[in-house]
């Protein structure tokens, strides 16, 4: 299996399963990610999302080159814009995501993890964009998203010299929030996935979609937007329970609902 899809607890797990080539991603790998990345955004019972690499190398190097660059896509493609869309690649998931980087997070791999919520590395994780060095530009929202996620330098350095950054540099910059030790990747990964959960859920992705829309709009209407949305919140199940639970002293036992 080119990718491994599980869910526990309300936490969907994504494993990009290709290590004997570092993860890198195929068609059949590109396929299968984007019908988990659809049922993560259309299952009710998923509330959040952890996306990993298989082995304790690489997150994901990226597109598998050797199989993807070779065929010559027709001029009509251009236009499916709906096709086999991906996290990073125009799909809408207003679920959190987390990523928890193995190891080498490059190209393609790099994109996926600007499309994710909350970032846990490990302390030999490199990242970078190195499709300038094939000649080729990082698609899927390599251009687009560096420049909002990092200092202007640091940003046009990654994608121009298509170099690597360690860790350390990731966290410094704020492109990860956190490094810890290889065992603790995954514990940490799920630690956070579980505080998430307590809280209630369709709050959540109003907050998500909130925050990521307020980049492109004018504040303005993102406080407009951000009244409509509190207003529509307010009529839940869940803005019921939670100051219940509250105020009777307990754990709110939230829905999505």
């Amino acid at each position: 299996m080119a990718l491994i899809f599980e869910v526990k607890n309300h936490i969907a797990y994504i494993t990009i399963n290709r290590p004997e080539v570092m993860n890198a991603m195929d068609p059949e790998t590109y396929q299968e990610l984007s019908q988990s990345w659809i049922e993560v955004r259309d299952n009710p019972d998923i509330w959040c999302a952890i996306v990993t690499g298989s082995g304790d190398k690489s997150f994901s190097a990226g597109a598998d080159l050797k199989k993807t660059i070779p065929r010559e896509p027709d001029r009509w493609e251009l236009w499916q814009t709906q096709s086999e869309q991906i996290l990073n690649r125009g799909l809408e998931v207003w679920k959190p995501v987390i990523a928890a980087v193995n190891g080498y997070c490059l190209a393609g791999g790099m994109t996926l993890l600007l499309a994710t919520d909350i970032r846990i590395s490990v302390a030999h994780a490199q990242f970078g964009l190195s499709e300038v060095k094939r000649g080729i530009l990082p698609a899927n929202g390599g251009t687009q998203r560096t420049l909002r996620q990092l200092p202007y330098p640091i940003a046009m350095w990654l994608l121009m010299s298509g170099e690597t950054m360690s860790a350390e540099e990731a966290l410094k910059y704020g492109l990860i929030n956190e490094i810890v030790p290889t065992n603790k990747l995954m514990e940490e990964a799920e630690k956070r996935a579980s505080i998430i959960c307590q809280n209630g859920p369709l709050a959540v992705r109003a907050i998500k979609e909130l925050a990521v829309k307020s980049q492109y709009m004018p504040l303005e209407q993102g406080l407009r937007m951000e009244y409509m949305m509190q207003s529509l919140l307010k009529t839940t199940e869940d803005a019921i329970e939670g100051p219940k639970a509250f105020a009777e002293k307990r754990t709110a036992q939230f829905k999505g609902k």
